[in-house]
């Protein structure tokens, strides 16, 4: 089976023992309010693409490593946006990631 941000997500949170309602009430969206299970069920089964923040707060509940999540979601992680990231750093993150 590939790797995908769905399995990656999913195979963690059940190493954890968490339901999918438990991570999800972990989670908070933009808004402050939790994710709903659907929405975790969602992720989980690849049918639903979250935001880089939602990413990074699911990593962050499982306590996995983002940049791979985001890596697998086809993200940059919230701290590379570049929107708010220095020319200088973005050139180098990028300088970074193609050498990966």
């Amino acid at each position: 089976m590939p790797k995908t941000l769905g399995n990656e997500i999913a195979n963690r949170r059940k190493e954890l023992g968490y339901t999918q309602r438990q991570l999800a009430a972990m989670v908070k969206k933009e808004d402050g309010e939790p994710i709903t299970p659907q929405f975790l069920n969602d992720i989980e089964r690849d049918m639903r693409r979250p935001s880089p923040l939602v990413v990074q707060r699911i990593a962050e509940a499982l306590r996995a490593q983002s940049d791979e999540y985001h890596r697998l979601a086809g993200q940059l992680p919230t701290d590379i946006d570049p929107q708010r990231t220095s020319p200088e750093r973005w050139k180098a993150a990028m300088k970074a990631f193609r050498r990966h």
